[in-house]
């Protein structure tokens, strides 16, 4: 299979035309087991935070909102890990077409903007959250739609690379 897109950065090329892209490539189990460690970190990753959007949304009061933060914050974590670590594999092997390719832009702009979107909930809330038992803020709910509506849309985008 011939690799490389004229219309991508001598940067792309270059990773792509590296050692490790090559050996990425040529081999029967980095590629796939790259794939599927991006899967699992996309699961651990949008998984918890969708779950307590869902949360602040009003679904399961019982519940209380900081526990469940507490308990899939180190969830979210390990799947950002592996969703970065992962996904830099699958990229270096492809990295010419990725680059030029709009959807995955589009999902690498919705990835800043989910993240970022977590974060500052994280510095907004973090301290408050013990007393959304009851009722959740509507600048919360909001921030858990926007955050529901990105995440999905990213995972949206990833898995339709293939097709653009």
């Amino acid at each position: 299979m011939e690799h490389g897109h004229p219309l991508a950065p001598a940067w792309a090329a270059a990773l792509e035309a590296s050692a490790w892209a090559l050996i990425v490539r040529d081999s029967t189990w980095i590629y796939p087991l790259a794939n599927l460690t991006h899967l699992l970190g996309l699961v651990l990753l949008v998984g918890p935070i969708v779950a307590l959007d869902l949360r602040l949304l009003g679904i399961s009061r019982t519940i209380a909102v900081s526990d469940l933060s507490r308990l899939l914050t180190p969830f979210a974590v390990i799947g950002l890990v592996l969703s970065i670590v992962s996904g830099s594999v699958l990229f270096i092997a492809d990295a010419g077409a990725l680059v030029t390719n709009n959807v995955f832009l589009i999902k690498m702009v919705l990835l800043v903007l989910g993240l970022a979107n977590a974060v500052t909930f994280r510095l907004l809330w973090r301290h408050r959250l013990r007393y959304w038992d009851s009722e959740t803020p509507s600048m919360g709910r909001l921030q858990a739609v926007v955050s529901i509506a990105i995440w999905f849309c990213t995972a949206a985008s990833g898995r339709l690379i293939a097709y653009f």
